[in-house]
């Protein structure tokens, strides 16, 4: 099996770090939720079971801090591999690469594009 091109290793590393930011977005939603849900049985006045109630929702609160705080190297990563991305597809293109994998990087260099900006709150 040959080595994979630049591009196809440009692409893939696109499409990974495009899923990687994916899940993390996922996992913050979770973390909030339970944060939330968390907030809302202290007010209440339910202790938990055991009454450890304000230290898991502490400890729920820094792990949504933490993952809050890998976005923004994570989307600095995203937009460097989008822009090695676009200098090996103009490369193929020069070079009448591959079609079909230069059509699969042009649509994989319009995911990394289309990532959001990383959350706030």
């Amino acid at each position: 099996m040959p080595a994979p091109s630049p591009l196809t290793i440009a692409t893939q590393s696109v499409q990974r770090l495009v899923k990687e930011e994916k899940y993390y977005r996922k996992e913050l939603a979770q973390q909030s939720e339970r944060v939330q849900k968390l907030e809302t049985e202290l007010k209440n006045g339910g202790e938990g079971a055991d009454g450890n109630a304000e230290f898991v929702l502490k400890q729920e609160q820094k792990a949504k801090d933490e993952t809050r705080a890998v976005f923004e190297p994570l989307n600095q990563r995203i937009e460097e591999a989008v822009q090695r991305l676009e200098e090996q597809i103009a490369a193929a293109e020069s070079e009448s690469g591959p079609a079909e994998e230069i059509k699969k990087a042009k649509e994989t260099l319009e995911l990394g594009k289309a990532v959001e900006e990383p959350p706030v709150a």
